[in-house]
């Protein structure tokens, strides 16, 4: 490849799914009386959590979907959080829970986490989900993860057969990711900071995922020649937005590329609300 890598517009996939949402959105509040209902918890005043929490609600709006946010303070105990997440299960005109991660100190964020109904879970991260996606059945699956296969799918990347390497291993991205491929029939390989010679592993890959948010960890000479990059990583710096792939170099030789930002980031709310939108549609086809 010279220089002719195709970069991929996470925007522009991200707001075709965003329509895609606001019809069905509206096809429910017609069908059913009432819009699907996201509610987002915010403990503290995190300023990247509140960015993130604000622009969850924006994205509702602007699909029809009703949001509430519940923000309570750093001095929140346990007891008082677990309370709110439990009366949030039982009402009907929440489909979607989400709890900001991360939590303050002192409260435990998987503990926590794990009291969210699985059916509600549009985070992906309770056990009930992680394991049905590590099984290949049907889940709520985590936003990133599901961002990063519907842009493989988007470009067309033939998966059955290919060899896939995941580098980095988080419950939030790099598990889920790796098994979602493995559901694709990919040879899946995942790296992490154990891994012996990173760089001959990354150079087997036709799919490279990079996601272990540590900036320029991926370099050129570490991708195979018309190989697939989907990089997750965003670390900001005082450039901006940096990714995991050193983005110059890989344009030189792979096939196709996301930016940081515009690849993945966009892909992550917009399956947000595709999971908001499908915990509605299950719960309504249950309550029937």
């Amino acid at each position: 490849m010279n220089g002719s890598a195709r970069i991929i517009d996470g925007k522009a996939v991200a707001a075709a799914v965003r329509a895609e949402i606001a019809g069905a959105a509206a096809a429910f509040n017609e069908a059913y009386g009432r819009p699907p209902g996201l509610a987002t918890i915010l403990v503290g005043d995190d300023p990247a959590s509140d960015v993130y929490v604000t622009s969850k609600h924006k994205a509702c709006s602007e699909t029809g979907i009703a949001g509430e946010d519940h923000r309570l303070p750093a001095t929140t105990t346990s007891a008082e959080l677990s309370e709110l997440i439990a009366q949030l299960n039982g009402r009907d005109d929440v489909d979607g829970i989400l709890l900001q991660l991360p939590l303050p100190d002192g409260l435990d964020d998987a503990q926590l986490t794990e009291l969210i109904d699985p059916a509600k879970d549009v985070d992906g991260l309770t056990a009930a989900n992680a394991g049905r996606v590590v099984q290949g059945r049907d889940a709520l699956v985590p936003c990133t993860p599901s961002g990063v296969m519907r842009l493989l799918a988007h470009i067309g990347a033939e998966l059955e057969g290919a060899e896939a390497v995941v580098v980095g291993r988080s419950n939030l991205v790099g598990r889920p990711v790796a098994s979602l491929l493995l559901a694709e029939n990919a040879t899946v390989t995942t790296c992490h900071s154990r891994t012996r010679d990173l760089g001959a592993v990354c150079r087997r890959a036709d799919v490279l995922v990079a996601c272990v948010g540590s900036p320029g960890i991926v370099t050129g000479d570490m991708i195979k020649p018309g190989a697939i990059v989907i990089d997750v990583g965003t670390t900001r710096g005082a450039d901006g937005l940096q990714g995991d792939v050193v983005f110059d170099e890989a344009l030189k030789v792979a096939s196709a590329i996301t930016p940081v930002p515009g690849g993945v980031g966009p892909m992550t709310i917009a399956c947000l609300l595709a999971n908001t939108m499908k915990a509605a549609q299950s719960r309504a086809a249950v309550a029937v």
